[in-house]
Parts: C-alpha cells; sequence; structure tokens
C-alpha cells in the first residue's frame, strides 16, 4: 500500500487519476485475453473456440460489473463528503482489484502450463483470480464447463496409484531385512523402523497431496455432474429396458434367482443377467418365487424389476443362445454359459467407454454398480428397516466399512487374516486424513459371519467406537444363514459397509465386492476407497483381465517375466508388494512383474445405444 501511495499521492485527484488508470488497465488486460483466446489455432475447432469465446464473454460480463462499482467509487472520491478512513478503504479496494486483475491473466498462464492446456482452456470457468465468477451455476447448466482432459485424469489417477505401490514394494523390503536381521542387531532393527515410520508419512503426505489436487484442480464440479448424468442415462436406459409398452410382444430374458450359493453370489448372478438382457435387448424376467432367502420372493424385499412385464411363455422359452427371434430365452448360470459372448464382464459398452474412462479408475465396477443400483431399490418396508437399523447403531460419518470373513471362506476359497491386519489399514486411513492438521475421530463398522470378531475389535482396540451387531453376525454363520433375519442382517451390512468413508476387507468374499460395487453408485470415483487383504477386484465367471505393458520389464529371476511395452498381460492378482502375478499374453510365459509397469486396459464392446432414451429427458 505504501508503493501505491508513493506512486499516486495522496490527495483525492490522486485517487481520481489512479482510479482512472485502474480502469483503463483492467480494459487493456481484458483486450490482451480476449485476442489471446482469439489467437490460438483452430486445431479442434468448434468446440475449444466456443469455451474460450464463452469464457471471454464471461469476464467481459464480470468486466462491466467491475466498471459499475468503479465508476461509483469515482462518484465518492470526486464528493467532498468522504472522510478519511472511507477514502482509505476504497484505496484498499483498488488495490485488491489490481492485484486481481493481474492474477487473472497469471492464472490463466499457470493452469496453460500445469495441465497442458497449449490448446488450452484458459481462465477456469469458476473463478477470477480466486474471486467467484458471475454466473458460474448458469455456466455450468448450459455444459460449458472447464473439463479436464482425458490424458490429465489418467496420469493423476496412475500417480495416485503408484504411491501406493512403491509404498508396498520398500515396505515389503524392508520388512523383509527387518526379519532377516540377527537379534544382536538391534540398532540395525531400530534403524529399519524408523525409515518404515518415516516412509509410512511420507506415503499419506503424497496421498493426502493428491486428493487435495483432485479438490483444487477446478474439475471437481464437473465429476459430479458427469457422474450424476451418466448414472441418470444408465438407470433411464434400464428403465426403458424393462417397462416395454407391449409386454407381449417384448423378447425376453428369464434369470433364476435360485443359483446354490450365497447372498452376494446370488446377486452377481441375478447382475449377470441383467447385462445379458441389456446387451441383447431382451427384458429380463426375475423367477424369484421359493428364493432361498425369502420364500416370499424377491418383490417383497425389493420393488420388482419391471412395473409392466413380470411374467414370461414358458411354452415359448428355449435355452440359450437360441435365435435372436426367439421370444424367450432361459440363462443358465455363468460358469455353464456357452458360447461366452464378449459383452460379459470386464467388458463396458463402447458408447459409454469415452465417458468412463475420463470420469472413473475403474470403469467395470461402475457399470456393475449401476445394474445394483436398479435392483436393490428397496420396498418401503426394507427401507423403513436400514434406516432403523442404522439408527440403533449409531452409524455416523467419519467411518470405515471392515468386513472381515470367516466360517465357510476360510480355508478353501481365503486365507485367515488377523484382525490385526485389517486395523493396521483401518489406522493409516485416519492418519492420511490427518495430514492436515485436523483430528478425526476413530470410528468403523465391523461386519462378519463371526460374532467373536466384533467382540475381540473391541477389546483390542478401545480407542475405537466399533460399530456391529454381534447378533446379525451369528446368524451369518453356515447353519443360520438362510433365513429372513439372516438376509435383512446381510442386506443391512452391505448397505453400511457401501456408506462408508472407505472398505477394508477381502475380495475374495463378494459382500465386499458388491458394497465396494455399490460404493460407485455415491461417488463420482470411489475406485481407490478401498484396501483388500488379497485379492484385486474381480467378477466371478469374468473374461480375461488384462493389463498393457506401460514400462518395458527384463526378467531379473526365474520367478518374473520378460516384457515389453504393448504386450497384454493376463493378470492373477497382486501380492500387495510391488508385484503382480500374470501371463504375458504374447510370450505364455507366467510369473512377477512390478505392478507400476502395466496399465489396466478397459475392455469396450458394442452394444445397444438405446437411442430412444435420451440424455436428460424423462
Amino acid at each position: 500500500m505504501s508503493l501505491f501511495r508513493q506512486f499516486f499521492g495522496s490527495t483525492s485527484n490522486s485517487w481520481i487519476r489512479a482510479l482512472i488508470i485502474f480502469v483503463l488497465t483492467w480494459a487493456l488486460l481484458v483486450y490482451v485475453f480476449v485476442n489471446k483466446l482469439s489467437a490460438q489455432p483452430n486445431s479442434d475447432a468448434d468446440t475449444i473456440t466456443a469455451k474460450r469465446i464463452n469464457q471471454a464473454l464471461q469476464l467481459l460480463e464480470y468486466s462491466k460489473q467491475r466498471n459499475e462499482e468503479l465508476r461509483q467509487m469515482i462518484e465518492k472520491l470526486s464528493s467532498d463528503q468522504i472522510d478519511k478512513q472511507s477514502a482509505q478503504r476504497l484505496i484498499e479496494k483498488l488495490e485488491f482489484n489490481l492485484q486481481n486483475s493481474i492474477n487473472i491473466q497469471n492464472q490463466d498462464a499457470a493452469l496453460a502450463d500445469f495441465m497442458g492446456a497449449g490448446d488450452g482452456d484458459g481462465v477456469d470457468a469458476d473463478t477470477f483470480g480466486g474471486m467467484p465468477a458471475p454466473n458460474a451455476g448458469a455456466q455450468r447448466a448450459a455444459g460449458s464447463a472447464h473439463e479436464p482432459s482425458l490424458e490429465y485424469e489418467l496420469l493423476r489417477r496412475r500417480i495416485q496409484s503408484n504411491i501406493g505401490e512403491i509404498w508396498n514394494y520398500f515396505s515389503s523390503e524392508l520388512g523383509k531385512l527387518r526379519k532377516r536381521a540377527a537379534p544382536t542387531q538391534a540398532e540395525l532393527t531400530q534403524d529399519i523402523n524408523e525409515v518404515l515410520q518415516l516412509g509410512a508419512e511420507h506415503k499419506r503426505s503424497l496421498l493426502s497431496d493428491m486428493e487435495r489436487l483432485r479438490e483444487v484442480d477446478g474439475y471437481e464440479a464437473w465429476r459430479q455432474q458427469e457422474a450424476r448424468d451418466l448414472s441418470d442415462l444408465m438407470q433411464r436406459r434400464l428403465h426403458y429396458l424393462q417397462n416395454p409398452k407391449d409386454c407381449a410382444n417384448a423378447r425376453k430374458l428369464v434369470c433364476k434367482l435360485n443359483k446354490g450359493c450365497g447372498y452376494g453370489c446370488q446377486l452377481h448372478h441375478v447382475v449377470y443377467c441383467f447385462i445379458v438382457a441389456y446387451a441383447t435387448e431382451r427384458t429380463m424376467i426375475l423367477k424369484s418365487r421359493g428364493w432361498r432367502y425369502h420364500k416370499g420372493g424377491w418383490e417383497e424385499v425389493f420393488l420388482p424389476v419391471s412395473e409392466t412385464c413380470l411374467e414370461a411363455d414358458a411354452a415359448h422359452a428355449s435355452n440359450w443362445p437360441g435365435r435372436h427371434d426367439m421370444p424367450v430365452l432361459v440363462l443358465p448360470i455363468i460358469d455353464s454359459l456357452m458360447p461366452r459372448p464378449p459383452f460379459l464382464p470386464l467388458a463396458i459398452p463402447e458408447d459409454l467407454a469415452p465417458r468412463l474412462k475420463r470420469l472413473h479408475g475403474d470403469p467395470i465396477v461402475w457399470w456393475i454398480g449401476q445394474f445394483l443400483k436398479y435392483l436393490l431399490r428397496p420396498q418401503r418396508g426394507t427401507l423403513e428397516f436400514l434406516d432403523a437399523g442404522r439408527a440403533k447403531l449409531g452409524w455416523k460419518k467419519p467411518i470405515v466399512g471392515v468386513h472381515v470373513r470367516r466360517t465357510d471362506k476360510v480355508g478353501t476359497e481365503a486365507a485367515f487374516h488377523r484382525i490385526e491386519e485389517y486395523m493396521t489399514h483401518v489406522e493409516d486411513y485416519f492418519l492420511t486424513l490427518e495430514m492436515n492438521a485436523t483430528t478425526v475421530p476413530r470410528r468403523i463398522f465391523l461386519a462378519s459371519d463371526d460374532a467373536r470378531v466384533i467382540e475381540e475389535a473391541r477389546n483390542k482396540y478401545p480407542q475405537y467406537e466399533i460399530i456391529g451387531d454381534p447378533e446379525v453376525a451369528r446368524m451369518a454363520a453356515v447353519s443360520t444363514r438362510y433365513t429372513d433375519t439372516a438376509l435383512n442382517g446381510i442386506i443391512l451390512d452391505i448397505h453400511l459397509l457401501s456408506l462408508s468413508d472407505y472398505l477394508v476387507c477381502t475380495f475374495s468374499s463378494q459382500v465386499c465386492r458388491m458394497a465396494y460395487e455399490i460404493m460407485q453408485t455415491l461417488y463420482p470415483d470411489a475406485a481407490h476407497r478401498f484396501k483388500s487383504l488379497d485379492d484385486i477386484y474381480y467378477y466371478g465367471g469374468q473374461n480375461s483381465h488384462n493389463r498393457q505393458v506401460a514400462i518395458g520389464h527384463p526378467a531379473r529371476n526365474h520367478d518374473e517375466i520378460h516384457m515389453k511395452p504393448g504386450d497384454l498381460v493376463a493378470v492373477a492378482g497382486n501380492h500387495w508388494d510391488g508385484y503382480s502375478k500374470g501371463k504375458n499374453t504374447r510370450t505364455n510365459q507366467v510369473g512377477l512383474f512390478p505392478s507400476f509397469k502395466v496399465v489396466d486396459k478397459v475392455e469396450t464392446v458394442k452394444l445397444p445405444l438405446y437411442e430412444q432414451v435420451q440424455e436428460g429427458r424423462v
């Protein structure tokens, strides 16, 4: 402020001169900005140009508002009725506005450099120099909000993933060194522990920074809106498919609910049926009478899958694959499906793929989640039960959902994991949240099929508020699983797990995977909101899960595989130590490879476009 006064003087005439100079400076900056926009090369032409013109017009409108304010300031300063204190406030506001004008240009250049916007989006659509842009909400509604590039979103998510992978590697290797240290090498063990402790802080700080980057990069409003638009479009398509105008002549696909497995497995069976129905443009008819979990059938627990078409003519039914013109097809379980169509998981629709790749870190999980969103619309009684159960448990955020699967899974499909293994990752999550120097209450929702786990956790971790119902856990045991009480319990468990901020579980459990899938319907992208102690995400009966080699790798020992950039690797799993296991489809080698050297290959397939369903239209 002192330099400003030295330059312009302290009389009212000087203030007026300063204001006039400011107006001219503002006009010059706007002129330079508009010229800069119009001078950009016309590579993408219409879309980029329209966006820049819109931003320029918005800035000009903002300039008009500022100029009107300045005109009023000049009138006040020109009058003899202004006191010294008021004049000082006007000077301070003048200085702020002048600096704000400069910030506009700086921000535009910084965004162009940082986001790679040489073909350029220019000034952020929501802010001008840190101040709210005029009519920002209206601009978003018009569909011209500032949007990230696909490359930016992929790179941002890859960095976040690689932070976790590099920590997996170093913590695993240092842990091995610690185990090999002799009992007499206490000093070495202590040194390793200190490196691990500080390294964990580094990792948490980086992850916190990445989360903060997502919040402040100017694209979060677009992510929220794009997620709503895509989900709305998908739900409209499913509603259209399931409610044909002429049910009698509509082609149908029959799905029998009673697959011989647990609740999560059965629900995934219905989702698989629904995907096939979507791909073949057939209305899915769900046969659920006598359901082993609830004899009255699906419709007494959840809303019917159709409002208008609930029956199929069994006399004209044919088994898969049948012919396209067959009025009714009956679908077997996914394990017996022959021939296997290309649209089974992990494929997503080609028409949605470009948008999903940009929006979501794991598009297949989003895709599965949308079918569950449609299927799991609760009946009034179910909704009341869920609300009452949540209130009874005292469930509230922030909270981590922990699912501990024991009983029938342990020793067959999954290994035993101690409660300490889960809680290590829970604590790490809360410590990451606290990197911004705020204290976060320690709270978990613990679901299990073994009631003793809840009691054990409460005894070992008294500093945690542990929410869980031992009675629900007891009913989830194999001997009592197929009852109405057990069904209510598993529905409540999955519901509350999906509502959690973060999941710690084993992806070998379909309950955990289902909670993770439903979670995707609650956030623009919740792909990173989990820690699995065993498997990576998979869908039972899926086609091959391929990853593409981004960085070549020469095998360093007989356990590793050679990889060249561009190779496809069929992934078998992540060892969470910096390495994954898979098969190089070029060489047929099977073995380990560094996890960070590959990227997911999103499989796409041509599916019906459902052009009758317009986005954003009822």
